[in-house]
C-alpha cells in the first residue's frame, strides 16, 4: 500500500518537538491554575500565534509585526520548555508566573488580531521615503511579429499559474521577465499570449 504523503524526516522531527512543546505548555499553564480546558488552550494559543506571526513573515509585507509576534510566541514556548524542565517547581509556581500565565491569552488575542488584521504592506518605518531609484532606459515596445517558441510560451504559463496559486494575483510582466531570464520585448510578447 502506498502513502499518499510522503513521509519526511523533519517533518516527524517537527511534530515530535510541537508535541513536547504542546506538553510543556499545558503543564506549566495546569501548574500556573489554569484547569481543565484551559491548560489545554493555552498551547493551542501560542502555537496559533506562531503560525499566524510565520504567515506574515511569509506574506511578502511588512515583517516588523512579523518578528515581532514571531518572537513573543517563541519566547512564552521556549520559557515554557525551560520552566518545565526541573528550574521551576511545579507544585510551587511563583506568583509573577501565574500572573504572566493568566495574563497570556490577552496578549495572545491582541496579536493575533494584529496579525490577521492588520495591512501586511504596512511601512516598515513612519516618516521613512523609498529612496528614488535611477531612471531605467526602457526598451522599445515589442513589434507584433516578436516571434515565441511555443515551447516557451507553455513553460511561461506554468510560471505565471505558479505565481498566481502562490500570491493570488496574477504575474506581471517584469516578474514574468525575471523569472524567464528574457528581454523585455519578448517577455511583453509572451505576456501577451497568456491572457
Amino acid at each position: 500500500m502506498r502513502l499518499p504523503v510522503r513521509l519526511d524526516a523533519v517533518l516527524v522531527q517537527a511534530l515530535i518537538a510541537a508535541a513536547l512543546s504542546f506538553a510543556h505548555l499545558h503543564d506549566l499553564a495546569s501548574a500556573a491554575g489554569q484547569d481543565g480546558w484551559k491548560a489545554w488552550a493555552y498551547p493551542v494559543s501560542v502555537d496559533l500565534l506562531l503560525v499566524a506571526a510565520w504567515r506574515r513573515l511569509r506574506s511578502g509585507g511588512s515583517k516588523t509585526s512579523g518578528w515581532c509576534w514571531f518572537l513573543v510566541a517563541l519566547t512564552a514556548s521556549l520559557g515554557a520548555n525551560v520552566a518545565t524542565a526541573g528550574l521551576l517547581d511545579l507544585d510551587a509556581v511563583p506568583a509573577w508566573l501565574r500572573i504572566l500565565v493568566a495574563g497570556w491569552p490577552a496578549v495572545a488575542f491582541l496579536g493575533g488580531t494584529l496579525l490577521a488584521h492588520g495591512s501586511p504592506e504596512e511601512p516598515e518605518a513612519a516618516g521613512t521615503s523609498a529612496p528614488e531609484l535611477p531612471a531605467v532606459e526602457t526598451e522599445p515596445a515589442p513589434s507584433s511579429t516578436t516571434p515565441v517558441p511555443p515551447a516557451l510560451v507553455a513553460h511561461a504559463r506554468k510560471v505565471a499559474d505558479e505565481h498566481r496559486t502562490r500570491t493570488g494575483t496574477p504575474i506581471d510582466t517584469p516578474t514574468l521577465r525575471a523569472r524567464l531570464g528574457v528581454s523585455l520585448p519578448l517577455a511583453e510578447a509572451i505576456a501577451a499570449q497568456l491572457t
